[in-house]
């Protein structure tokens, strides 16, 4: 009798580490006073969710300054590489003490 059910090869679904860990910053116990910067794809509901967000960070948080998702611009657009690459520099620039990075939905 002649077996017709598919055969599949297995794989590991992780892959192998290419880098090495790095050690994630504290957590801030406290936004007052903090520079946070929005990012986003300008892919989904990301702008309608950020703005929910910031009025609850406002209100939590009065001394909070928010540069927005506007300002710091598309993350996924024809530019990446160039983005990713310049975004260390522009976000000591900014003063940035946390980074919101989203997709809405």
């Amino acid at each position: 009798m002649e077996n017709n059910e598919a055969l599949f090869e297995v794989v590991w679904p992780l892959g192998k580490f290419v880098s090495r860990p790095v050690q994630a910053a504290p957590a801030l116990t406290d936004l007052n006073g903090k520079t946070v910067v929005e990012m986003w794809d300008w892919v989904f509901k990301g702008d309608e969710i950020y703005a929910k967000l910031n009025k609850a960070l406002r209100e939590k948080y009065p001394g909070i300054k928010i540069i927005d998702h506007e300002t710091m611009g598309n993350t996924h657009a024809a530019n990446e590489r160039e983005y990713v690459a310049d975004l260390p520099d522009l976000l000591k620039k900014l003063g940035c003490d946390a980074v919101i990075s989203g997709v809405g939905a």
